[in-house]
């Protein structure tokens, strides 16, 4: 198999980048790392057509004197017995506005994979090595910003003057006084009582009961025993006449 991948980025970051295995790890697309494992250790799931495999394995990149890069991967199905074996080498170019990434070897699997069409197998593997190049070229390393800038320092950077905050506008205070006193006269609503009772004197105005809302609720009445003994003396006269009459009646009829 072979592959080429253009990346906008100097050749000389993507080399970078492959001689750090943690930013290797970084690149596969979906690999998930083993805890405590290497750093391009852990699970993969690798999609071909409608159809998904999940890998446990691991991948191993070194340098050449040539300037380029020996791969070798091997990996088992996480849900069966189907193993795959990897072998590649990449190699870094210079190129206008970036630089071109090779894959070059050979890979040998069995299970699964073996079951499905072919070309969708080898368009699978193209875009996972496409991808793998184009995260490579954007994962930063130690102490760097993204797309290869330095970092600023932030004590060189002018922070910029906050703005001034608008002065509120001034209110002009109520022409209306604050208390009762101030205001030289009664209230509304004893103005209006008072208007009201024109035609009484001064002193029944002043000396009248409040009116409305303000009048007091009257207490209520009661009956007091010499009433109830006033209408009672009477009926009690009138029942005995009655009985008198009766007896004497019943009397002429024996």
């Amino acid at each position: 198999m072979e592959h080429e991948v253009f990346v906008p980025v100097p050749a000389e970051r993507l080399r970078e980048a492959l001689a750090d295995p943690a930013r290797v790890a970084r690149a596969v697309p979906g690999l998930q790392q083993d805890a405590g494992a290497e750093p391009v250790t852990g699970r993969l799931k690798v999609r071909v057509g409608s159809h998904s495999i999940t890998y446990r394995g691991s991948l191993r990149i070194s340098g050449r004197d040539d300037g380029s890069y020996a791969v070798e991967g091997d990996a088992t199905e996480a849900r069966g017995t189907g193993t795959v074996k990897l072998t590649l080498t990449i190699t870094v170019r210079d190129a206008d506005g970036g630089c071109t990434v090779t894959f070059s070897g050979t890979a040998a699997a069995d299970g699964r994979v073996t079951e499905l069409p072919p070309d969708a197998v080898a368009s699978a593997a193209t875009r996972l090595l496409s991808r793998f190049a184009e995260h490579l070229g954007a994962v930063e390393g130690p102490g760097e910003t993204p797309g290869g800038q330095e970092p600023e320092d932030p004590q060189a950077a002018e922070l910029p003057t906050p703005p001034t905050p608008p002065t509120p506008p001034e209110v002009p205070p109520s022409s209306l006084p604050e208390r009762f006193e101030d205001a030289g006269g009664p209230p509304a609503e004893a103005a209006h009582a008072r208007r009201t009772m024109i035609g009484r004197s001064a002193e029944e105005v002043d000396h009248a009961p409040p009116r409305g809302r303000y009048a007091p609720v009257p207490a209520p009445q009661t009956i007091s025993p010499n009433q109830t003994l006033r209408w009672a003396a009477p009926m009690a006269a009138a029942a005995l006449a009655s009985a008198i009459v009766v007896t004497r009646v019943l009397r002429k009829r024996r």
